[in-house]
C-alpha cells in the first residue's frame, strides 16, 4: 500500500504517518510547504521528512493507493488538484482513523476543554492494566512512544475528538467521523469563532456528534453543563446517558484542580464500559502526572514552582489559573498567556476572556501583530485586549522580548524567584521562548 500525506507536518498528521509506516506492507510519503519542530525532527528520524519543502504534483501518480489530506492544505493545493484529476482515494485524517478502526470498540473524548487530559487518563490506565488499544491523542503521554497508534490486534480504539473542521474538502467537525460506542463530552464553551460564528452553531455540532453514536452507545457528560443536559435529554432513546461530576474519593492523586477531578471521573466511567473496575482505575490513575503541556510542571525550587499549559480558550484559561491558585494559595501567582489561535485573535471573540485571569496576582497577555496579519484577521490593539480581559492585574504585550523582560523584572528581580507559582499558557511558544529553560532561569535561587 502506498500512502501519501498532503500537509504531513501537522501534529496529528505526522504522528499518523509514523504509525502507518510501522505497519507491514505500507510505503509512506508526504509533502508540506513548511515543517517545524518537533514534527521536523520526528519525521527526519523516521525517514519521512520530505527531501524538499513545497508541493510537487508530479509526484502524485496513479499507483498511490490513498491520499491523506491535512487541514493545512488548501482546496487549490497543486497535489490535491492532481490527486482529484487522477481519481485517487482521498481521506481526511479522521476518516482514515475511522476506516482503520470501524470494527473495534471506539471511545471518543470531546468537549471544549479537558479532552486531551481525559483521553490521556484513559490510555494511561489501559496501558497500566495491559489492555491493548489503538489511539489518537493530542499530547505525549508517559509510557507511549507517539500520539497515534493503529494495529491489527487491538479490540479498542480511543480517540480525542476535535470539533474543528475535518479537511479543506469536508467542512464538518472531525469528531463526526468517529461513530463512538462510548463518548465523553466534558463541557461546551464557545470556541473556533471563525468556524462557528454563533454559540448556537457551536452547540449544534456537539448535538450532531451525539447523533452519530453507534446503536446502544453510552454518552458520558459533565452534569454541570446546561447545554449538555439539553443534548442528553434530546438524545436517541437507545443511547445510555450518564452524567458525571468531580471525583471525591480517598485515593490521593498527582494531578490537581477541579477540572482534573472531573476529567478523572469521566475517564473512569468510560473505562467501565469496557470492563475496567473503578477500584482498578483509581489505583492506576493515582500515579498519572499529566499529559505533556497540560499543567505540566517544568521547574521547581524549595519555595517556587512553574507550570506550562496549552490553555488558550477562555474556559481553559479560567480553569487552569483557578487550579494553580487553589493548589498554591500562599504563593505569588504570576500568569502569562499568549493569544495565538484564530478565535483568540478575533476582536468579536475577545470579550469572552473577561475575568479569565482575575485570580492571578500578576497577569500578562501576549500577542504578535504579525500573526494576526498572517492569519488575515482584522488588527487588534493592546488596549482592546486589556479592556476585554477587564481585570486590574492585566498587562498586555506585543513584543516577546518585552514580555520576557517584564517576567524577569517581576519574578527574578522583585520576587527574587522566591515563593512564586509561575504559569505559562499558550498553544504556541510566545514566539520562540524555550519555556522550560526560561522558567528555570527565573526561579533559580
Amino acid at each position: 500500500m502506498r500512502i501519501h500525506f498532503i500537509a504531513i507536518g501537522g501534529a496529528a498528521m505526522h504522528n499518523l504517518a509514523m504509525a502507518i509506516q510501522q505497519k507491514a506492507g505500507y510505503i509512506v510519503t508526504g509533502s508540506d510547504d513548511e515543517i517545524f519542530d518537533p514534527a521536523r525532527t520526528h519525521l527526519k528520524d523516521a525517514g519521512l521528512l520530505p527531501d524538499e519543502m513545497g508541493w510537487h504534483p508530479e509526484r502524485i501518480t496513479p499507483d498511490i493507493d490513498a491520499i491523506i489530506l491535512g487541514m493545512h492544505a488548501r482546496e487549490d493545493n497543486p497535489e490535491l488538484v492532481r490527486a482529484r484529476e487522477l481519481g485517487l482515494r482521498i481521506y481526511s485524517f479522521p476518516e482514515y482513523l475511522y476506516e482503520q478502526t470501524k470494527d473495534k470498540f471506539r471511545i471518543v473524548v470531546g468537549g471544549s476543554h479537558g479532552k486531551t487530559t481525559t483521553t490521556a487518563m484513559i490510555l494511561y490506565v489501559l496501558n497500566r492494566l495491559g489492555i491493548e488499544a489503538d489511539y489518537m491523542v493530542g499530547a505525549q503521554i508517559e509510557g507511549f512512544e507517539r500520539m497515534v497508534r493503529l494495529s491489527d490486534t487491538a479490540k479498542y480504539a480511543v480517540f480525542e475528538g476535535d470539533e474543528y473542521l475535518t479537511s479543506p474538502l469536508d467542512l464538518r467537525s472531525k469528531f463526526l467521523w468517529y461513530k463512538p460506542n462510548t463518548a465523553i463530552l466534558t463541557g461546551i464553551a464557545w470556541d473556533h469563532i471563525n468556524v462557528f460564528p454563533t454559540f448556537d452553531l457551536y452547540v449544534d455540532t456537539f448535538r450532531k456528534f451525539v447523533d452519530t453514536f453507534e446503536p446502544n452507545g453510552t454518552f458520558i457528560y459533565y452534569s454541570g453543563d446546561e447545554n449538555l443536559q439539553k443534548i442528553a435529554a434530546g438524545a436517541r432513546k437507545d443511547i445510555h446517558c450518564r452524567p458525571y461530576s468531580a471525583y471525591k474519593g480517598d485515593v490521593p492523586m498527582q494531578v490537581f484542580g477541579q477540572h482534573n477531578m472531573e476529567n478523572l471521573q469521566a475517564a473512569c466511567m468510560a473505562c467501565e464500559t469496557i470492563g475496567v473496575k473503578p477500584e482498578d482505575f483509581y489505583r492506576e490513575i493515582s500515579t498519572f502526572s499529566g499529559a505533556a503541556n497540560r499543567l505540566e510542571k517544568i521547574a521547581e525550587t524549595k519555595s517556587s514552582v512553574a507550570y506550562k499549559d496549552f490553555a488558550h480558550s477562555p474556559s481553559k484559561l479560567r480553569a487552569t489559573v483557578k487550579a494553580v491558585r487553589e493548589r498554591y494559595p500562599d504563593k505569588r501567582l504570576v500568569a502569562a498567556m499568549e493569544l495565538h489561535t484564530f478565535s483568540s485573535l478575533m476582536a468579536d471573540f475577545l470579550p469572552q476572556y473577561k475575568g479569565c485571569m482575575a485570580e492571578a496576582d500578576e497577569a500578562y497577555v501576549y500577542f504578535n501583530p504579525h500573526v494576526i496579519e498572517h492569519k488575515r484577521l482584522t488588527p487588534i490593539t493592546a488596549e482592546e485586549v486589556a479592556a476585554a480581559f477587564d481585570s486590574p492585574n492585566i498587562r498586555v504585550f506585543t513584543e516577546s522580548e518585552a514580555l520576557q523582560k517584564q517576567l524577569r523584572d517581576t519574578v527574578a528581580t522583585q520576587l527574587n524567584g522566591q515563593n512564586v507559582a509561575l504559569l505559562m499558557m499558550s498553544s504556541g511558544t510566545f514566539d520562540g521562548i524555550n519555556v522550560k529553560q526560561f522558567a528555570e532561569e527565573l526561579l533559580a535561587d
